[in-house]
């Protein structure tokens, strides 16, 4: 009866390990989080004359957002938008490829795995460790080409809080 018993507890812990990892990718898909970067087109001009390329210095108007919701930084209310070198290393890892062939006037949604942001250490206080990043992009101009009529529609994304849970 004893070697019994013995034998069914490999087995019960193989249905537990089994049971807790299934439960860990359901939670992770509940909270938000993605294991690969997404990129979601919000909206595309109707001409795209000007890309962004690696190596081209980009303007971007961007709003970052935690899975929850939670806004940790915005350059649409600072009326500031963030200039860079795209495919340098200057900025996270996710909005280098995610920002890759945008066209000027593009607007994306970003969904950045940790692995492509800040990592399991995060940026404290503001970015906890293993966050998924999400942004809302606006590409302004690329090596100093703005989009045509850039300041006419710079108002309508500040309002633009809806469609957190899609792409």
């Amino acid at each position: 009866m004893l070697a019994k018993s013995k034998m069914c507890l490999p087995r019960y812990s193989l249905f537990l390990i089994f049971f807790s990892f299934i439960s860990l990718q359901g939670f992770a898909k509940k909270t938000g989080d993605v294991s690969e970067l997404q990129i979601g087109v919000k909206f595309k001009p109707k001409t795209c004359e000007i890309k962004a390329h690696k190596g081209d210095r980009i303007k971007v108007h961007y709003r970052g957002k935690l899975t929850d919701g939670t806004v940790f930084d915005s350059s649409f209310e600072r009326g500031d938008p963030f200039e860079f070198e795209l495919g340098s290393g200057q900025v996270i890892k996710g909005w280098d490829q995610g920002l890759l062939g945008a066209c000027v006037g593009e607007k994306r949604k970003l969904k950045i795995p940790a692995k492509l942001g800040y990592g399991e250490q995060g940026s404290p206080p503001t970015i906890p460790g293993g966050t998924t990043l999400i942004f809302d992009t606006e590409l302004i101009a690329v090596n100093g080409k703005p989009t045509v009529g850039e300041e006419e529609d710079e108002d309508e994304d500040e309002d633009d809080t809806s469609g957190d849970d899609e792409l």
